[in-house]
């Protein structure tokens, strides 16, 4: 068979110019794949799905919005306010939650991820655990601390009240990025099932913690929380600065595959 020089250099040309396709389209399945069966919790464009909670004083402050792709949490300089809340209109159960979170070294404004947790419209309060973000000192984010009214406390990895906290306490190898002078954000992850919550921060498991007698105890069971209940972020009360998230994708673990 006669060689055709010029057949060989079309196809390498046609193979050059499909390379780029090929491996964005390997990427975005290896993405994929990395959370079959998941759902995405946010649309990149709405806060459809999600509501907001906090006591009356508070409503007109509209510092939860949609920025760019992401929600964002953005509180001005002065701000009187408490908590805030942005909640699921759904609850779950078990179930694997991923994330990407973004902060600024300037910013001074504490937030979480509420796991399994109410709010009482009445009493101004939200019940259930939180994993903590804490950006200026990103050492303690995934510590898992209790909101429930009747806790107030830290669960794991230490416990006692929120000042029992310090960076001796921090989990070796972790890690956390600001994105001052690059597009940088934070991956956190949070499983829950049974009584039982990991949090992974940026690769590295911050605390796996079993919750059993306190998570399912009288009280939680009480407020309906604990086992049972919304996602939410956090605005905590002072401080100021900005926080983003995006890429928030649930995966239900009582769903079989």
């Amino acid at each position: 068979m006669k060689h055709d020089p010029f057949a060989a250099l079309s196809f390498i040309r046609i193979l050059v110019l499909l390379l780029p396709v090929i491996v964005t389209t390997g990427c975005r399945k290896c993405e994929s794949d990395a959370f079959a069966g998941g759902e995405s919790l946010f649309d990149g464009e709405s806060l459809d799905g999600w509501m907001v909670k906090c006591l009356p004083k508070d409503a007109g402050k509209d510092y939860w919005s949609v920025v760019d792709g992401a929600i964002e949490a953005n509180v001005p300089p002065g701000s009187d306010h408490k908590y805030i809340w942005l909640l699921t209109d759904r609850e779950y159960d078990n179930f694997e939650l991923q994330l990407k979170v973004q902060s600024f070294s300037s910013g001074k404004l504490n937030s979480g991820v509420q796991v399994r947790s109410r709010y009482d419209d009445e009493a101004g309060w939200l019940d259930g655990p939180q994993v903590d973000i804490h950006p200026s000192g990103g050492w303690r984010s995934g510590f898992i601390y209790d909101e429930t009214r009747t806790v107030k406390a830290w669960l794991s990895p230490i416990q006692g009240k929120p000042s029992a906290a310090t960076e001796a306490d921090a989990i070796d190898g972790w890690s956390w990025q600001h994105a001052d002078q690059e597009d940088l954000w934070n991956e956190i992850r949070i499983v829950c099932e049974g009584t039982r919550i990991r949090t992974i921060v940026n690769g590295v498991t911050v605390t796996d913690y079993d919750g059993a007698g306190i998570l399912d105890d009288a009280d939680h069971a009480s407020f309906t929380v604990g086992m049972r209940g919304h996602i939410g972020l956090q605005i905590h009360p002072g401080g100021e600065g900005r926080i983003r998230f995006k890429d928030i994708m649930l995966k239900d673990l009582n769903r079989k595959e």
